[in-house]
């Protein structure tokens, strides 16, 4: 049984949805971390609909946040407890993100995913395995997890934008790299953009990077 997410939603601007953005915080943070993205980017898409789920576990590393699973070298859990929360949380993102479409009467094609960090781990790892591709995702300063089993699991293949601070302290910048290789390889369309002197964080200029592959992949808005 899939637990249920609780999360933020910023409402469309035009007062109509056309299309859906959905943010994936970082270990430790919660969909409030992300949800204020919304503020600049829905002038831009005054059609979409913006959410942040929280992630379903209490964040070993700070008992304030939110994780989607833990992270062995940094909380001391095993390999099989992160490997088993990441299961458990990726089938509850899945549900979370089939119940938010049904609800706005909505298509896949018709969703975007915004990732940072561990957010951008689940975004990678959860869309490919659905059976009908979302419009895109937007995968901030995290990595693929498994390269090795997405060219056989991958039953969806969505445009992908990587974005990475090349001065990034948790998440190297090498991940980047290796994440497009393996993305490219197993048949994505994949796009990069470095955040020059960025440590690990959104700069300006990779949100204004997003933006721009957000307006090319969703449906179009009014504005």
């Amino acid at each position: 049984m899939t637990r249920e997410l609780d999360f933020g939603r910023h409402e469309p601007q035009s007062g109509k949805a056309r299309s859906m953005v959905v943010f994936l915080h970082g270990y430790g943070a919660d969909g409030n971390d992300l949800l204020g993205l919304a503020q600049p980017l829905a002038p831009h898409l005054p059609d979409t609909l913006f959410l942040a789920p929280d992630a379903p576990d209490p964040c070993r590393g700070n008992p304030f946040g939110r994780q989607w699973f833990p992270i062995p070298w940094l909380d001391g859990s095993s390999e099989v407890e992160a490997g088993a929360a990441l299961a458990r949380s990726a089938a509850d993102l899945d549900a979370f993100l089939t119940a938010r479409l049904a609800e706005a009467e909505m298509a896949p094609a018709q969703l975007a995913l915004v990732g940072f960090s561990q957010g951008t781990m689940m975004a990678l790892h959860v869309a490919p395995r659905r059976p009908e591709p979302v419009a895109g995702i937007a995968a901030f300063s995290g990595r693929l997890l498994a390269p090795e089993r997405l060219a056989t699991e991958a039953v969806s293949k969505p445009p992908v934008l990587i974005l990475h601070g090349d001065a990034d302290e948790v998440v190297p910048f090498a991940d980047m790299g290796l994440a497009g290789d393996a993305l490219t390889r197993a048949g994505f369309t994949v796009y990069g953009h470095v955040m020059r002197g960025t440590g690990h964080g959104i700069a300006p200029d990779g949100l204004s990077a997003a933006l721009s592959f957000l307006r090319d992949v969703l449906p179009a808005d009014r504005a």
